[in-house]
């Protein structure tokens, strides 16, 4: 088996162009802002987030509905036989180096890796109080940022 030393967390991003990433950290920091001061929302958005798919989970179910669909079909059409080949090797590429075409597309869609998922329940966590690490009295704006600093802190 072929190892790679990059840790498996990090894979997704380092293999993103830098403006995605940037623009889904952008939109991650906007949501946690514009809901800061509003407990009841900061308790909806923990719920969305813990329904929120994250991009491992897009790929391999993308990968076995293609798979099915071209099995299913392909006793028809002959040259859809051969698309499951395509995707079980986009797979493999994507355990090898964290990358493969249908994560681009996923990524430009804002679909986030599990990292970015849980810096954001972090944050959330810390704006409603769960920790010791913000200011209640602060405004919003500094609230977010020290959420999002607690976040990247817990991370080590």
């Amino acid at each position: 088996m072929i190892a790679s030393r990059e840790p498996t967390a990090d894979r997704v991003m380092d293999h993103t162009p830098a403006e995605i990433n940037d623009t889904i950290e952008l939109l991650t920091r906007a949501r946690i802002a514009d809901i800061a001061d509003r407990m009841d929302a900061i308790e909806q958005r923990l719920h969305r987030i813990d329904h929120e798919w994250d991009i491992e989970r897009a790929l391999e179910s993308n990968a076995a509905i293609i798979t099915l669909l071209c099995l299913t079909v392909g006793r028809r059409r002959r040259l859809l036989r051969y698309l499951p080949i395509a995707v079980a090797g986009f797979l493999l590429q994507h355990a090898v180096q964290g990358w493969c075409p249908p994560v681009s597309v996923f990524r430009r869609l804002g679909v986030r890796t599990m990292r970015e998922i849980d810096r954001e329940r972090y944050a959330l966590k810390a704006l409603r109080g769960d920790f010791d690490d913000i200011d209640k009295d602060a405004d919003p704006c500094t609230r977010t940022n020290a959420a999002v600093n607690a976040a990247d802190c817990s991370r080590g």
